[in-house]
C-alpha cells in the first residue's frame, strides 16, 4: 500500500487529488456536535494543499436514499473542514454536476474543495457493479489522483471506496495509515494480557468479532445492551432489558468456548435499571435502582453495569498490555447510566499498556464524558471497520489500495 508520503515525494503541485474522507458526523439540525472524523483527516488534507495540490474532498454523510435530501447536506462539515485549516473551502452543491466541475475547475494550487455527499448519487452505494463503476467513472474524470484516508466506510463496497482507486494512481492518507498499523497490533503481535472490553446495543453487531476473539483474546469483557442477552443465556431473568432471543444459542455457545479454551468471559455482576428508557434531550434524573444481575425485576431493564461490576472490570483491565475497547457500557448519554462506560474509559488510561478505542460510540463517549482523547494510545474513527477488520475479513476500501 503505498503512502501519502510517497506522493508527495512525487511532487503533486498542480495536481487534482481526491480526497476520499470520512465526515460522516452527528448533526443536531446544522449543528455539529462532534467533529472528531473531521479533525481526523486534517493533517491529510493541510499536507496536501501546503504542497501545492488541489484537493477535492468527499464523503458520505447518513443514509439518504440516493438523492438529494437537505437534512444530509455536507454544507457543516466542509464549513467546519475550513475553520480547522484556518483557510477558505469552497463547497459543491452536487456530487459529479455541473456545480461539482465548475468548484475543482475554479481551485487554484493549494486550494480546499467539498463535494456535496456522496450518497445524494445511487451509484455511489449500488450493488450493481456497473452502476457504481458508472459513477466512479464521472468522479474520476474531477481528478489526476487519490487519495483513501476514510477508514470509517473502508468496509463498505462503494463506488468512491473501491471502484474508484482502480481508475487513478492510489495512496493512503495518514489517517489510514495510522488505523491499519494500530489494527495490526491488535491482530499480528499482541502483548499480553490481551483485554477487550464490548458492550452496545446488540449482540448481533459482535458475534462475529466474539467468535473471532475467542482465540485471541485473554479476557472478554461484555457490557451494554448486549449483555443482557448473555445473562439470559446463562438462565438469569432480565426484566424489559433489551434482549436478542435469537441469539441465545449462538451466546450459549460462546460462553461454553470460553470455559473450555480459558478465555476469560466477564459478564456484569449488578445492574442499574430503571421502569423505562430515559429522555436522553432533557436529562431529567430518573432515580434508578441497582440489582442483582440475576435480579432484575420484571417490569424493569437494565441500563447500565452496577458500581460492583465497574469495580470487577477496572480490575479486569488494571494490567492489561493491550486493550481494545468497542462499544459503552450503558446509556452514556444520560448521568444516571454514564458511570460504567466513565469507568471503562478511565480504566484504559489507568492501563499500562497500548489502548485503543475502536471507533463508533465508544469514540463519542470518550469525547461527550470529557476524557482527554491524547491520552488514549488511539481512539478510531471507524467502528464497524475496526470490528471487521479484527474478524478477519478483507475490507474492500483497504484492497483497493492494495492493489
Amino acid at each position: 500500500m503505498k503512502t501519502i508520503d510517497e506522493l508527495l515525494s512525487e511532487g503533486v503541485a498542480g495536481k487534482r487529488v481526491f480526497v476520499r474522507a470520512d465526515l460522516n458526523v452527528p448533526l443536531d439540525g446544522t449543528t455539529i456536535t462532534d467533529d472528531g472524523r473531521i479533525r481526523a483527516v486534517v493533517p491529510t488534507v493541510k499536507a496536501l494543499a501546503d504542497a501545492g495540490a488541489r484537493v477535492i474532498v468527499a464523503s458520505h454523510l447518513g443514509r439518504p436514499k440516493g438523492a438529494p435530501d437537505p437534512v444530509y447536506s455536507l454544507a457543516p462539515a466542509a464549513a467546519r473542514l475550513g475553520e480547522l485549516l484556518g483557510a477558505d473551502v469552497a463547497f459543491a452543491e452536487d456530487t459529479v454536476g455541473t456545480s461539482a466541475e465548475a468548484v475543482v475547475s475554479g481551485l487554484e494550487d493549494g486550494g480546499v474543495a467539498v463535494l456535496e455527499n456522496l450518497r445524494f448519487n445511487a451509484g455511489e452505494t449500488s450493488k450493481d457493479d456497473a452502476e457504481r463503476a458508472a459513477f466512479a467513472d464521472r468522479l474520476a474524470g474531477l481528478a489526476d489522483v487519490y487519495v483513501g484516508d476514510g477508514f470509517g466506510a473502508v468496509h463498505r463496497k462503494h463506488a468512491s471506496v473501491f471502484d474508484l482507486p482502480k481508475r487513478l494512481p492510489h495512496y493512503a492518507g495518514y489517517l489510514i495509515a495510522t488505523e491499519v498499523g494500530v489494527l495490526k497490533k491488535l491482530t499480528d503481535d499482541v502483548r499480553r494480557p490481551y483485554v477487550v472490553a464490548l458492550g452496545g446495543a446488540k449482540v448481533s453487531d459482535k458475534l462475529a468479532v466474539i467468535d473471532e476473539l475467542l482465540g485471541k483474546a485473554d479476557r472478554l469483557l461484555i457490557g451494554g445492551g448486549m449483555a443482557y442477552t448473555f445473562l439470559k443465556a446463562k438462565g438469569y431473568e432480565v426484566g424489559v432489558s433489551l434482549l436478542q432471543e435469537d441469539q441465545i444459542p449462538a451466546v450459549k455457545e460462546y460462553i461454553e468456548r470460553a470455559e473450555k479454551t480459558g478465555v476469560e468471559l466477564v459478564l456484569p455482576v449488578d445492574v442499574v435499571v430503571a421502569p423505562e428508557f430515559p429522555d436522553l434531550k432533557a436529562k431529567a434524573p430518573t432515580h434508578p435502582d441497582t440489582v442483582a444481575a440475576d435480579a432484575v425485576p420484571a417490569d424493569r431493564m437494565g441500563l447500565d453495569i452496577g458500581p460492583e461490576s465497574r469495580k470487577l472490570y477496572a480490575s479486569k483491565l488494571a494490567d492489561a498490555a493491550t486493550v481494545f475497547w468497542n462499544g459503552p457500557m450503558g446509556v452514556f448519554e444520560h448521568p444516571d447510566y454514564a458511570e460504567g462506560t466513565k469507568t471503562v474509559a478511565q480504566a484504559l488510561l489507568d492501563a499500562p499498556g497500548f489502548t485503543v478505542v475502536g471507533g463508533g460510540d465508544s469514540a463519542a463517549a470518550v469525547r461527550t464524558l470529557g476524557f482527554d482523547e491524547n491520552a488514549f494510545g488511539h481512539i478510531s474513527t471507524g467502528g464497524g471497520a475496526s470490528l471487521e477488520y479484527l474478524e478477519g475479513k478483507t475490507l474492500p476500501g483497504l484492497a483497493a489500495l492494495e492493489d
